[in-house]
């Protein structure tokens, strides 16, 4: 097995698995947007074929045998290993479902009443975890980079670091990291914070979040917080509910540093101009102006999780109708709630809201000539949902919590040149990045009401005005830039004793 310089550890297997004429194909992803093909691109930056991907899949137990759990995989992005973890459906749902789904999902976005604790099997995490970091450390030649994602696989880096000492050790959070006295609500806290000592890189999206991990490093296993610095100025805004004007960048702790950084992922404007520019969107925005007359349109879009703030998007719009009588007929609300996780109680409970919300505002306000929700159960495809973000008049992203939240970044890309309104939550990680948006706190419904007011009262130059400011800092802070930024920071840390990475003008 060729040894990888660059090791992407990530639940998702990195392309579409289809079956034809009884044969499995890899294909890759059909959309260009999301979080996988964003780390494939890192593929491109080191020597051909040295990339290798770790993720899972659901493999009945009387099927591992045969199981193939390490493939080549060769797509416009490179040729990389694809190390399978073969998991039965067993440890699929103690694992995911219960364990990262039910115990740390609620305490990272900071519902510690959703917290279940009873069901949690902590020895299936770790024994999942340390599959994990055994397929990472087969693949990795020495003193290679293994970048870890994600919270559900938060113990990676103590077993990696157990079974290679000469590894370099990278880990990002893609989701929010909560203060302290939230954070330790988790009975396993110490353990966990051990494991994120053990990287050589730490990342997160907003200094804020950089500086709760840095608060529960200290407090709870007495790290020193060694250097800090300024937050540049496209993320250091003063007022809102997610500032911090100075960010965490190493920690000592046990003799060793460990470097922590702030940098959000970002949109692809590029990519989001193409796509409008091609003839089958052109049609289909032609088709929602024509179709929309002189309504205006409203979108909300997210997957159905309690934290994305659906049920408070669609109570704000309910309202808004109550007291507006002068827009019914004239403005439409389209919703994409995607389901997800249908197994799980929690999530059929969510979906089963939102539609029953969705019923009744259309059984109360419709008549023969308009129906004021559009809603999507279904995934929109990428290019198609950019031209519903260009036509939309207003976008609500409205979270309870988020690490980021990119549709409100792609939305503020697909609107260049044209005018348009971001209703924002306070709480999503861009808002820092984004204080031109109506800025909004979703708890509170005397805020959401003024805030869906002020966007549809709005001037044209005003709402132009804003959203140029926003395209300016999406452009700026676009995905390739967050690569950059990555790249960079890799070639500062450990002292891994192989090949070093490229750098980030390579």
């Amino acid at each position: 097995m060729q040894k990888s310089s660059l090791i992407i550890v990530y639940h998702r297997q990195p392309y579409e698995e289809v079956i034809e004429d009884g044969k499995v194909h890899y294909r890759e992803n059909k959309s260009p947007n999301g979080i996988v093909p964003t780390l494939k691109g890192f593929f491109g930056r080191v020597d051909k074929g040295s990339g290798a991907w770790v993720a899972w899949k659901q493999v009945a137990s009387r099927q591992q045998a045969k199981f193939e759990r390490v493939i080549r995989i060769e797509d416009s992005y490179g040729t990389y290993s694809v190390s399978r973890l073969p998991l039965t459906p067993e440890q699929v749902r103690s694992f995911y479902h219960v364990t990262s789904k039910e115990a740390l999902w609620p305490i990272l976005h900071s519902f510690p009443w959703l917290f279940r604790y009873d069901d949690v099997d902590w020895k299936t995490f770790r024994e999942v975890n340390a599959l994990f970091a055994e397929a990472a450390a087969a693949q990795a030649e020495e003193g290679a980079l293994v970048w870890v994602h994600d919270y559900n696989l938060w113990l990676v880096p103590k077993y990696l670091r157990q079974l290679r000492p000469d590894l370099r050790i990278a880990f990002f959070h893609h989701t929010p990291f909560p203060a302290p006295d939230v954070f330790n609500i988790l009975p396993w806290r110490e353990e966990i914070t051990d494991s994120l000592l053990d990287c050589d890189l730490v990342g997160f999206h907003i200094p804020r979040y950089a500086r709760n991990f840095a608060d529960v490093a200290r407090v709870l296993r007495g790290a020193e917080v060694s250097a800090q610095t300024q937050v540049e100025a496209g993320m250091s805004p003063v007022g809102l509910a997610l500032s911090e004007p100075v960010t965490p960048t190493r920690l000592r702790h046990n003799g060793r540093d460990v470097a922590i950084d702030a940098f959000p992922v970002g949109a692809n404007p590029p990519v989001i101009a193409e796509l409008l520019e091609q003839e089958p969107s052109r049609k289909l925005q032609a088709s929602l102006m024509e179709e929309l007359g002189d309504q205006r349109l409203l979108i909300a879009v997210g997957r159905t999780d309690y934290t994305k703030g659906m049920r408070e998007t669609l109570l704000a719009f309910e309202r808004l109708l109550e007291r507006r009588s002068e827009l019914h007929g004239r403005i439409k609300l389209m919703v994409t709630s995607v389901r997800a996780a249908s197994s799980m109680r929690v999530y059929r409970d969510m979906q089963r809201e939102v539609e029953a919300l969705v019923g009744r505002i259309n059984g109360r306000f419709s008549t023969l000539r308009w129906t004021p929700i559009l809603l999507f159960t279904n995934s929109v495809p990428f290019d198609r949902l950019i031209a519903y973000y260009r036509m939309a008049d207003i976008c609500v992203t409205v979270p309870l919590r988020d690490g980021l939240n990119l549709v409100a970044k792609e939305y503020v890309a697909a609107k260049k040149g044209m005018p348009g309104t971001l209703v924002l939550s306070e709480f999503a990680g861009c808002a820092v990045e984004l204080p031109q948006a109506v800025l909004t706190n979703p708890y509170s419904a005397r805020a959401m009401d003024a805030a869906l007011d002020q966007a549809l009262d709005m001037t044209e130059e005003e709402a132009r005005a804003r959203i140029s400011a926003m395209y300016e800092t999406v452009r700026h802070y676009d995905v390739a830039r967050w690569a950059e930024h990555t790249f960079e920071r890799f070639g500062e840390i450990g002292g891994g004793r192989g090949k070093a990475l490229p750098s980030a003008a390579a």
